[in-house]
């Protein structure tokens, strides 16, 4: 013998009357037939679903900085109307415009550094480099010449003039020259008595110093002071320190000859042929221009460059909080001179020609009764002479958790505005459903 299985109560909603019957049964037992001649009851309309909202614009946005900072400026008022990119709250700027600055002379440095690798040597530098070469040529060559006929005579006549001079310095004054000077001092002594004459003639006047007798008076002592000295030199003879100098001058000229004689040694040669090859090198080199992977480098360095610019200019633009599209700015809560964190907003930016209702406790047991395009009533708690056509035009596929209930958004496309409606007012929206 079976046993009966209790079938769960059915629930139906009466559209007429607004009545709920429930009734449950056994399995095999069937509910008894309506009266005779009593119509079946015809299937009733679901029942509608009834959510709280509030007012948004079609287009709203909460607009606040990344990176946060002190209120410089506020560049568009509240009530003021903000065209897209344009900026409505600026903040104080703390070296990014330093930043940027430095980071694009970095830049330019760098680009300079690659044109120049890549334009290759100038024509002036390969010349240059040419010109060391000729001369680190030239001098080898000379070494291993030798010296020139005309730089041994030159050598040769510095030695002889040297040692004429010694011989001089040696023999002291000739006959002819004591007597040149004799005559020179005895000449000069005449013409000092003489000025003495004519001097101790005027000798009384007051202002006898500044008369043209004590100048000549003057005159004439100088003179026959250096001709007698001149005089006394040179029947002294040379001194030591005058012989020993012309000497030098003889060891000088001596050894001057006998280097111009001499061959080059090994290690000029050595030495010269060095320098040679150091100027090939550095021609060649400069010839050459620079290599594939220093072009390489320095265009990583332009890379660099770039994006530190880049980074630079996105820290400036930070500082600036922009509208991203047309519209009215309705509220500004920053203040210029507080400081705000990231991410707070500091404006609130609408597009205030409509306006659309979103629906804040539509809960999971009722979004499954709504469905895009449903018809809904909408009322307000502050204009409640006011309702509102519109119809259902998304519905969020992510619910939130809200005091422990899950929560969708709706969305509601007014059919017709009004002007009293203003951001986040209170609606009460009633979603018909479907039959």
């Amino acid at each position: 013998m079976k046993k009966n299985i209790l079938i769960p109560a059915i629930i139906l909603a009466l559209a007429a009357g607004g009545l709920l019957l429930a009734g449950c049964g056994l399995k095999g037992f069937s509910a008894p037939a309506a009266a005779q001649g009593t119509p079946a009851a015809a299937p009733a309309e679901a029942s509608g679903t009834t959510a709280n909202g509030r007012v948004v614009p079609v287009q709203g946005a909460a607009l606040a900085s990344a990176t946060g900072g002190v209120v410089a400026e506020i560049l568009v008022p509240e009530g003021g109307r903000a065209e897209a990119g344009q900026a409505v709250v600026r903040f104080q700027d703390t070296g990014q415009g330093a930043a940027v600055a430095q980071a694009e002379a970095g830049l330019s440095s760098a680009q300079a550094h690659l044109a120049a690798l890549k334009a290759g040597p100038r024509p002036q530098e390969v010349a240059v480099a040419q010109a060391a070469l000729d001369a680190a040529t030239a001098q080898l060559a000379r070494l291993k010449e030798g010296a020139r006929p005309e730089e041994v005579a030159a050598a040769q006549a510095a030695l002889a003039g040297a040692q004429a001079d010694l011989a001089q310095a040696r023999e002291g004054a000739s006959p002819q020259e004591l007597t040149a000077a004799a005559a020179e001092a005895a000449n000069a002594e005449a013409a000092l008595r003489q000025a003495q004459a004519a001097y101790n003639l005027v000798e009384g006047d007051a202002n006898v110093a500044a008369r043209p007798e004590a100048l000549a008076l003057e005159r004439a002592t100088n003179n026959y002071q250096a001709a007698k000295a001149r005089y006394t030199q040179l029947t002294q003879g040379a001194t030591a320190a005058t012989i020993a100098k012309a000497a030098a001058g003889v060891r000088r000229a001596t050894a001057e000859l006998d280097q111009v004689k001499a061959a080059a040694r090994p290690a000029d040669l050595a030495a010269a042929e060095a320098e040679v090859r150091r100027a090939q090198a550095q021609a060649d080199l400069v010839a050459a221009g620079a290599r594939p992977e220093d072009i390489t480098a320095a265009g990583a360095d332009v890379s660099s460059a770039e994006a530190a610019v880049a980074r630079a200019k996105a820290a400036l633009a930070a500082l600036e909080v922009t509208a991203p599209f047309a519209g009215t700015v309705v509220s500004v809560p920053a203040h210029v001179g507080e400081y705000s964190a990231p991410g707070v907003p500091v404006a609130y930016l609408a597009d205030l020609s409509g306006w659309q209702v979103e629906t804040t406790d539509l809960t999971e047991l009722s979004v499954v009764n709504v469905h895009e395009g449903d018809p809904v009533t909408v009322t307000f708690d502050a204009l409640p002479d006011l309702k509102l056509a519109g119809k259902v035009v998304t519905i969020t596929r992510y619910g939130e958790n809200k005091q422990g209930d899950i929560v969708y958004t709706v969305v509601v496309r007014l059919d017709q505005q009004d002007e009293r409606l203003d951001w986040n007012m209170t609606a009460q929206v009633d979603i018909a459903a479907r039959p």
